[in-house]
């Protein structure tokens, strides 16, 4: 291997760095796992019904909490969606620096700043792609 391509493995990272960024991968990934974790022990939220004497103030009081036990599967299924997201993220950025594609832009095949990766270390894309995907999408 010649020292150009070694350079260019992980996107010409220092080691020192990378073992930075692979420590901060491997927090969050635990940190994911973790969360997830704890949204499948919680008990499932359940409508509960009460029996009170007129029956149109039950209507209403039960309607309020059914709202209420689906609105909090809503945000719970919304946190679990999302941290599968950052999770497979995660580990993908990990898979990268395994197999020597960490700090390559996805879009331009150009390198990720140092700078851009300490902030967010799974990030797929540089700047100017990530600036010009957003512009896309608008």
């Amino acid at each position: 291997m010649n020292s150009q391509t070694r350079k260019s493995r992980n996107g010409g990272i220092p080691k020192i760095e990378l073992a930075g960024l692979r420590a901060i991968l491997l927090d969050q990934r635990t940190f994911r796992r973790e969360q997830l974790a704890q949204i499948r022990q919680r008990p499932k939220p359940t409508p509960t019904t009460s029996h009170p004497s007129t029956p149109n103030a039950g209507a209403s009081r039960a309607g309020r909490v059914e709202g209420a036990g689906a609105g909090r599967a809503e945000v719970e299924d919304c946190l679990v969606v999302a941290a599968r997201d950052v999770l497979a993220d995660v580990e993908a950025a990990l898979d990268r620096m395994d197999t020597g594609h960490y700090g390559e832009c996805r879009e331009c095949r150009g390198g990720i700043a140092l700078s851009r990766l300490r902030i967010c270390p799974q990030t797929l894309y540089c700047g100017e792609c990530h600036r010009a995907r957003e512009t896309a999408d608008r």
